[in-house]
């Protein structure tokens, strides 16, 4: 007996205290508790310190941080009948914790079969060109996707990434070499509208010179000045025509001028 009670009621009492603090809980920041109260849910209590009563309540915590699945690579077959390997990254959080409890066994197992259906089927509607040159576009119906189908169950499919595309050695090869005609094929249009541009500019000078051909003889001094200007080189001037006339029209006329005048006497 201790101060005048009985020691049996000692261990009552502690017995009911322990029963009625086993009811205390604490959930994180991050975390909230599905409560059912005799198997039927009653509410949702957290963050922080709350109360289930014993024995007739019990809970399920839910994480509401944002998940990161990596999706495996599934082999599909494209919409032009060529079969690829591609992988996916799947980002999703839970924003209604009620239904992610209610609604579905295993919502983490559920979306990630969602998104793996998603994808395959998704490649499946789409060209290996645009596979490989709009994954923004796919990705963002893929999200759309698995989005709509996953918001029964209170989840929020933040982003969906293709990570990888794998395909044939084969159609790498075919691929590289279409890659290599293309770029061919632009060499080769890019040199001839530079020649068709020089082509044009060539006619406009050649139409000034012949309106004026003393223009041709100073590009062909400047010309003769930027070789001689090399060392070690020798210089072949090639003279037209028309100044080899002109040189032996005027020096007969200055060999006239200069000889002395002379009268004809009559026999």
């Amino acid at each position: 007996m201790l101060f005048g009670i009985p020691a049996v009621w000692w261990v009552v009492g502690a017995a009911v205290a322990v029963f009625v603090l086993s009811g205390i809980r604490v959930a994180q920041e991050y975390q909230r508790a599905i409560v059912f109260r005799l198997g039927r849910f009653h509410s949702v209590r957290g963050p922080g310190l709350y109360y289930n009563l014993p024995i007739l309540e019990w809970q399920r915590l839910v994480d509401m941080r944002t998940i990161t699945v990596n999706v495996e690579p599934q082999e599909t077959i494209t919409k032009d009948s060529l079969t690829v390997k591609v992988n996916a990254v799947l980002w999703y959080r839970v924003v209604e914790p009620p239904k992610a409890i209610l609604e579905v066994a295993d919502f983490r197992s559920a979306v990630y079969q969602i998104a793996l259906t998603s994808l395959r089927n998704i490649i499946g509607q789409h060209l290996l060109d645009e596979v490989l040159k709009e994954r923004d576009k796919i990705n963002d119906q893929l999200q759309a996707i698995v989005d709509k189908d996953t918001a029964p169950w209170g989840v929020k499919v933040e982003m969906v990434e293709m990570k990888d595309v794998e395909i044939p050695q084969a159609m790498q090869r075919a691929m590289a070499r279409e890659a290599e005609a293309i770029r061919e094929k632009r060499a080769r249009i890019i040199k001839a509208e530079a020649e068709q541009e020089s082509s044009l500019k060539l006619s406009i000078a050649a139409r000034a010179i012949s309106q004026n051909p003393f223009g041709l003889e100073l590009r062909r001094m400047q010309m003769i000045s930027e070789v001689g200007a090399e060392q070690n080189s020798t210089t072949i001037i090639m003279m037209p025509s028309e100044f080899v006339t002109m040189a032996k029209g005027l020096g007969e006329m200055l060999s006239r001028n200069g000889k002395p005048a002379t009268e004809e006497v009559p026999s």
